[in-house]
């Protein structure tokens, strides 16, 4: 297991250690998520730029990247839903994020199967950063809301109720982007998933 599989790795437990913060509320907890989060962010970025500076880019590495990222943002939607943070209704969103999200992941391991990498496409991306800058947003407000409401002379709750709006408001775009850019990937890449090149085995 080298470095960049390693940090790959690594957010799935950031993702059970930021419910543990926002779940079992303390002094801080939620601030603190925010920035557990954002090192998530961070190994992201860093997990490919030693893969690519060690030459030691691998299927393996480029499939649990994109899985590890789908857990992580999928896992504190889920998260978001059990805690109030999201609305009972966008639980329909959530399920429609999962469905894509899982669709894709089985797509590109079919392909993997067949020696093909599916290359990440301009609409997924843009999916990607509205979900990230939708769960920065609503870990913001809620960092506002508990922990910094309290002990603040100034009011904070304006700015804790913008940041929940836009939170929500973000996650609907991010999940037209991933109905639209999930349907994108099942039609141009069918064939794989069909398995229409492969004689039935019985």
């Amino acid at each position: 297991m080298n470095l960049p599989n390693l940090l790959t790795l690594s957010r799935v437990p950031f993702l059970f250690l930021i419910a543990i913060l926002m779940y079992w509320e303390f002094r801080f907890s939620n601030s603190i998520a925010f920035f557990v989060f954002v090192i998530a962010g961070l190994t992201d970025w860093l997990d490919g730029k030693i893969a690519r500076d060690m030459g030691i880019i691998s299927v393996f590495g480029q499939l649990m990247d994109a899985l590890t990222d789908k857990v992580l943002t999928v896992g504190l939607f889920v998260l978001f839903l059990g805690i109030g943070i999201l609305l009972d209704w966008m639980i329909f969103m959530v399920l429609l994020i999962m469905s894509r999200e899982f669709l894709i992941t089985g797509l590109r391991m079919v392909a993997a199967a067949k020696n093909v990498v599916l290359p990440a496409e301009k609409a997924g991306k843009i999916k990607t950063v509205f979900q990230i800058i939708s769960i920065g947003a609503l870990i913001v407000a809620r960092a506002l809301e508990v922990d910094w409401q309290p002990i603040l002379n100034m009011n904070v709750e304006a700015v804790s109720v913008f940041g929940y709006y836009l939170g929500w408001v973000l996650f609907s775009i991010a999940t037209l982007m991933t109905v639209y850019s999930g349907s994108r990937y099942m039609i141009k890449y069918w064939t794989l998933f069909a398995g229409s090149n492969e004689t039935d085995s019985k």
